[in-house]
């Protein structure tokens, strides 16, 4: 019996810890979002593999400290277009802004 209680509680606190690490995703790609300048700066998005590809309006206008402060692994700047790695977020990234800018 008191390792049942035992096991209860270390789920219990695991379950805790696990939800307050997670972040909030959709809040995340709102920020995201205003870092590249917001939505009216996006012009095309892409994924390739765990690449988010961006083209821009105005590059100008990104806050790239910004970008990897939320967790992008690295960011390539190429004319109007950037290659931020996220990781398996940039599939959510690319759904999330393709239905705002409908």
């Amino acid at each position: 019996m008191e390792y049942v209680i035992i096991l209860i509680v270390i789920l219990i606190i695991l379950l805790a810890v696990l939800k307050a690490n997670r972040k909030d995703i959709h809040i995340e790609m709102n920020k995201l979002l205003d870092y590249l300048g917001g939505k009216g700066n996006v012009i095309d998005t892409e994924v390739n593999m765990s690449r988010f590809i961006v083209t821009l309006k105005d590059i100008r206008k990104v806050d790239k400290p910004a970008i990897q402060k939320l967790g992008a692994k690295g960011i390539v700047e190429i004319d109007n277009q950037l290659k931020i790695v996220l990781g398996p977020e940039s599939k959510q990234l690319k759904k999330y802004i393709d239905d705002l800018k409908r």
